[in-house]
């Protein structure tokens, strides 16, 4: 099930901010606790970024959103539905990916002084977060864990055409 909100236009304080959304909103929805949950979650991003001319970069937020499911797909043993929620405000959006396994990601908030091995197929998803989000994080909830990211929205002058 999809669940979306909208709210009331933000004030407009000052002229800086004039191409920035004015709109709140956000979405939740129920994946399958399996791989093909990475691209439905990638198409509710760039849609939802889309339809309302978010100004955050759309490539970024569907890279790192696929990052956190795929993520919460293979490393959680649980076969209850994961789940995305995506809220875009005024300022930027922020994606979370709910889980049911209680254990934190491994060195989401706390850099590693090691590289990544070159040869391995994993263990990059939790850099490229840390590197490419404006923040990000986890947090315990009720039937496990939130882990998320923010991106700050980008004004329309400064957008590639």
């Amino acid at each position: 099930m999809v669940e979306s909100r909208t709210g009331p236009p933000a004030p407009r304080s000052d002229t800086t901010v004039q191409d920035l959304p004015r709109a709140s909103a956000s979405w939740r929805i129920a994946l399958p606790h399996t791989a093909a949950a990475v691209p439905v979650a990638r198409a509710l991003v760039r849609t939802a970024l889309a339809d309302l001319k978010h100004g955050a970069d759309c490539d970024t937020a569907e890279l790192l959103t696929a990052e956190l499911v795929a993520n919460a797909v293979e490393h959680t043993s649980d076969e209850r539905p994961i789940e995305l929620v995506v809220e875009l405000l005024p300022t930027g959006c922020q994606v979370e990916v709910h889980d049911p396994d209680p254990e934190p990601p491994g060195d989401l908030t706390r850099p590693t002084l090691a590289e990544p091995d070159p040869w391995q197929e994993g263990g990059r998803g939790l850099l490229l977060i840390r590197a490419l989000s404006s923040s990000c994080g986890h947090r315990p909830t009720d039937s496990g864990k939130a882990v998320w990211f923010t991106l700050p929205a980008v004004p329309a002058q400064r957008r590639p055409a």
